[in-house]
């Protein structure tokens, strides 16, 4: 069960968590939500690097040299990012705005081609 509890967070953190929330497609609560999931598993694996986790997130790291613990927590990360990107993707629109085919099946298994209109560039998100 998912409750909201309201708190009062540090400046800093609120200002550090919004600068970085937007680069990860995150809104402010998500993102604060992802660091104290993080933390959480950091506290429970002693033998977890937070450094050497968020430089393979960071790509100036590599996967392979991290234990175990710290891949799951490099994977659940990623697993987070791709499901916000995934949730966020309109390609029907993105190919609309660019003008080009939109291939797909009907309700009967069949291949159509619609021709999109160009149209005004649209986000992912919009």
């Amino acid at each position: 069960m998912s409750t909201n509890s309201p708190m009062r967070l540090d400046a800093e953190l609120t200002e550090a968590a919004r600068a970085t929330a937007g680069s990860m497609s995150r809104s402010l609560s998500q993102q604060i939500g992802h660091w104290a999931r993080i933390g959480r598993e950091l506290e429970r694996s002693p033998g977890v690097t937070a450094q050497a986790v968020q430089a393979v997130l960071e790509g100036r790291g590599g996967y392979d040299q991290l234990n175990v613990q710290e891949q799951a927590i490099v994977r659940a990360n990623w697993a987070e990012g791709i499901e916000e990107t995934r949730k966020n993707l309109r390609l029907d629109r993105i190919l609309a705005a660019q003008g080009r085919e939109v291939v797909e099946l009907d309700a009967q298994g069949e291949v159509t081609v619609r021709k999109t209109r160009a149209a005004r560039l649209v986000s992912p998100k919009g």
